[in-house]
């Protein structure tokens, strides 16, 4: 952030509510997310702050119409468009076996196909208290799934990314490296430009 901005973390501001994220597509999360917390903040007497952000990412893979998309974070458990509830889904617990969980599916959804191109893309939704003005802006990095998994760092859908300009997945490129280059950087870019 640019000298003189402070960022506050919902910890910091002492916000625990879940906001269910209940928007069709990033864009509507972040602004649920943005929205929630503008509110509380109104309701709490914290009005003397600027203004807040949040912020929603997820993976779109071409060849799958853009999915997993809204549901990145919880893919493996979705089947047409809806969650469900079988054996298999209910045996996946804690956050890594959630990220192979959605892997895999990734990798066999994409079995046979030739079109690998796939997209994350990061929306951040910028309410200013003062001005009475919401802002969106995106991050995006292209690239390509992989054929299978390669590289142990990052989380989520990294060791199967692979970002344009290199040849290595987000799992196996240095984390400092991938973190400049990537959506949530991007984005990040996008509002310190705005503020």
């Amino acid at each position: 952030m640019p000298a003189g901005i402070e960022v506050l973390s919902l910890r910091d501001i002492g916000f625990e509510q879940e906001i269910e994220e209940n928007g069709l597509t990033l864009a509507e999360n972040s602004k649920i997310k943005a929205d929630a917390i503008y509110h509380w903040l109104l309701d709490n007497g914290h009005c003397t702050l600027d203004g807040v952000f949040a912020d929603d990412t997820g993976l779109e893979i071409d060849a799958l119409g853009g999915e997993p998309g809204v549901y990145t974070a919880r893919w493996y458990r979705m089947e047409n468009g809806t969650e469900c509830l079988q054996d298999a889904v209910l045996q996946v617990k804690g956050e890594m076996e959630i990220f192979a969980a959605n892997r895999a599916k990734a990798l066999r959804e994409l079995s046979g196909k030739t079109n690998r191109g796939a997209q994350f893309k990061t929306v951040i939704t910028l309410i200013r208290i003062a001005k009475n003005e919401t802002v969106q802006v995106e991050g995006i990095v292209r690239g390509q799934i992989a054929t299978e998994e390669y590289g142990q760092g990052g989380f989520g859908y990294d060791p199967i990314f692979i970002p344009e300009g290199y040849d290595k997945t987000f799992g196996e490129l240095p984390a400092e490296l991938k973190n400049s280059i990537s959506h949530r950087a991007r984005a990040m870019e996008a509002l310190v430009k705005i503020l």
